[in-house]
C-alpha cells in the first residue's frame, strides 16, 4: 500500500491554546494510480475532514432544512441511492439524473455524469443551487451557519479562526469526500496475491478485459472519460448528457463513465436509473444497436460474477465516515 499524502503536524491556534492534529493520509494499493487531486498542494487535514464530515450529513444545507448530501448519497449504498430511479429533492421534488456513487473522487477529473465541474471543491455548488435538489445557494448555507455556535466552534478548530466562508464550507466537504477511498474487495485481495478467483469469476474476468476494459479500466474500473451508452432517450427527461453542457453537437448523448466498483450497492445502474439489476445492462449493451458485445447469457452470468468481486464490503460499512451524530466527533 503506498500514502496518497501525510500531512505534516499541524498547530492550530484557539485563544491561547494550542492543539496538535495527528497527520492524515489517504491509503491506496500500489497497483493504483496517482491521484489527479494534488494532495500535496492541498493536503488534507482532521479537522477540516471532520467538519466536512458533519455538513455532508446536516440538512442546514438545503433551502427547507430537509435534505443533506446523505439524503441521496448514502454510505450503506457506496455514497449512492437505491430507493429511487432519480434523486429527490427538497418539498418531495424529483430531479433529472440518478445520484451517482461517490468514491476514489480523488482520482477524479470530472464530476457529475455531465462533466459539469472539474474541481471536487466546485462541485457541490450544483446540488446546492438545482432547484429540485436542495435549493439553496452558497450564500444562505453560509448565512445559516452563522447562527449556529457549533459550527462556529467548528469552523474555529478547522482553519484557525470562526470566520465561516463559501470558500471554507466547499473546502471542508471536499477533504472529506477525498478521504473516501474504496479498495478494499475480492478483486484487491487478488491482485494483492492475498486470494483467488473461482472458476466462473476467472472467466468473468476474462470475458472483462475483453469486452469492457476499455471504458472501464482497471483498477478504478473508469477511464475517467464520457461515452455513449446507446439508451433510448428518457422522453419526459430529454437528457442528452455532456452536451447540455457544452452545447457542442459531438457531444450529444456522451455520458461519463461510472467505476464498477460496488455495483452491488448502487443500483438502479445508468444516468437515469433505469436499469435495477446487473442482468438488465449487460442485457442491453449485448443487444443494442450499435456495437453490441457478442457475450451470450451465459457469459453475462460470468461476468457478473466478476462484477461482485468488485464490491468493497468493508468500505460500505465503515463507520469512520457514516453518521458523525449530534457534533459528538
Amino acid at each position: 500500500m503506498r500514502l496518497g499524502v501525510i500531512l505534516l503536524v499541524m498547530v492550530i491556534m484557539s485563544g491561547l491554546a494550542f492543539t496538535l492534529l495527528p497527520p492524515v493520509s489517504i491509503v491506496y494499493p500500489d497497483y493504483f494510480p496517482t491521484t489527479a487531486y494534488d494532495l500535496r498542494a492541498h493536503p488534507l487535514d482532521s479537522a477540516k475532514i471532520q467538519l466536512g464530515r458533519r455538513l455532508f450529513y446536516d440538512e442546514i444545507l438545503s433551502a427547507d432544512g430537509t435534505i443533506s448530501c446523505a439524503s441521496c448519497h448514502s454510505p450503506y449504498n457506496a455514497f449512492a441511492h437505491t430507493d429511487h430511479d432519480l434523486s429527490h429533492g427538497i418539498q418531495d421534488q424529483i430531479g433529472t439524473r440518478n445520484a451517482p456513487a461517490l468514491f476514489n473522487l480523488a482520482w477524479s477529473t470530472s464530476f457529475h455524469h455531465d462533466g459539469a465541474h472539474h474541481n471536487i471543491e466546485l462541485q457541490p455548488l450544483a446540488p446546492i443551487s438545482h432547484p429540485a435538489e436542495m435549493g439553496s445557494s452558497i450564500g444562505d448555507i453560509v448565512r445559516r451557519l452563522k447562527e449556529s455556535a457549533e459550527y462556529r466552534r467548528a469552523f474555529s478548530s478547522s482553519f484557525g479562526d470562526s470566520l465561516i466562508t463559501g470558500e471554507r464550507v466547499l473546502k471542508a466537504l471536499a477533504q472529506f469526500q477525498l478521504t473516501l477511498v474504496s479498495a478494499g474487495a475480492k478483486y484487491d485481495r487478488v491482485q494483492e496475491g492475498k486470494d483467488t478467483f473461482s472458476v466462473q469469476e476467472q472467466k468473468g474476468y476474462t470475458l472483462f478485459q475483453t469486452y469492457c476494459n476499455v471504458c472501464h479500466a482497471e483498477p478504478l474500473f473508469t477511464n475517467g472519460g464520457f461515452a455513449r451508452n446507446g439508451l433510448i432517450v428518457d422522453t419526459s427527461l430529454n437528457d442528452f448528457g455532456r452536451m447540455m453542457i457544452t452545447s457542442l453537437p459531438e457531444d450529444s448523448l456522451l455520458f461519463k463513465i461510472p467505476s464498477l466498483r460496488n455495483l452491488s450497492y448502487t443500483h438502479p445502474y445508468m444516468h437515469d436509473g433505469r436499469f435495477r439489476k446487473l442482468r438488465q445492462v449487460l442485457k442491453h449493451y449485448a443487444t443494442r444497436d450499435v456495437k453490441p458485445l457478442p457475450i451470450t447469457a451465459n457469459e453475462q452470468s460470468d461476468i457478473i460474477a466478476f462484477l461482485l468481486t468488485l464490491d468493497d464490503r468493508d468500505f460500505v460499512f465503515d463507520r469512520s465516515h457514516g453518521f458523525p451524530g449530534i457534533y459528538a466527533e
